[in-house]
């Protein structure tokens, strides 16, 4: 498969989802925002991944490049390509979708559980997962499910944590793709964050779960593996 991978910050990378195209023989390449990179044509990949980045959703008069952002994923969308959103990259196809997005009620940041819905349960993406996961958050903005989308998960800070759209377009508020490596980029950029607050963790507890990092991964590569699987099998059936 041709993966595409939209890129906002240099320290916030695909992690363990790189590892896992490359394990898996898929091509994947990059539009990195910062470096004023130009988006491809939509035609020429099957999948986009929208990474995270500490920027919102509605500043594109700070971000100029968030506009054309939003308008390619609204393609890729409407193409009918599976796209894939992790933290702000989720906030950008709710946003796509037509659902608000806004600064939630608290700022979530290190290894907290989220809860998954029955409808996650019944998945076939999530439906072999326990019940609650413990995962990695970065985030202080949510959004409205949109509508005709499938929440899958939820957490005591932010009701909002995941949803499946059109069984192709998966959100994903918090990240399974981080390494302890992505993870300590993250704190280094954006260290003016970690302030007293109930769902903030320190940065030496958040870099201290490495049985977790190893977790989340194979979460990670469960949930691509699964994505793989039901788009092969919706391709077969509508060729048959």
């Amino acid at each position: 498969m041709n993966i595409h991978y939209l890129q906002h910050v240099p320290f916030e990378t695909p992690a363990s989802i790189e590892q896992w195209a490359i394990h898996n023989q898929h091509s994947l390449w990059a539009t990195r925002f910062y470096a004023n990179d130009s988006l491809p044509e939509i035609d020429t990949l099957d999948w986009v991944v929208v990474m995270g980045g500490p920027m919102n959703i509605y500043e594109d008069d700070k971000y100029p490049w968030l506009t054309a952002e939003k308008r390619f994923i609204e393609q890729a969308i409407n193409q009918g390509k599976t796209v894939i959103g992790i933290c702000l990259g989720s906030q950008l196809i709710a946003d796509v979708l037509g659902s608000k997005v806004y600064q939630g009620e608290y700022k979530e940041i290190g290894w907290f559980p989220i809860q998954l819905t029955q409808a996650a349960k019944d998945s076939t993406i999530f439906g072999s997962l326990p019940q609650q996961l413990d995962v990695f958050h970065w985030h202080g903005d949510t959004f409205d499910l949109p509508a005709g989308a499938t929440r899958l998960a939820y957490s005591e800070a932010c009701q909002n944590q995941a949803f499946l759209y059109d069984k192709k377009v998966l959100a994903l508020q918090f990240h399974l793709e981080s390494t302890k490596d992505s993870v300590r980029q993250i704190i280094g950029n954006c260290l003016d964050e970690l302030v007293e607050g109930k769902y903030i963790q320190a940065a030496e507890q958040m870099l201290s779960r490495d049985d977790d990092f190893e977790q989340i991964n194979s979460v990670m590569r469960h949930v691509l593996d699964s994505l793989v699987q039901q788009n092969s099998h919706d391709n077969a059936v509508g060729s048959a």
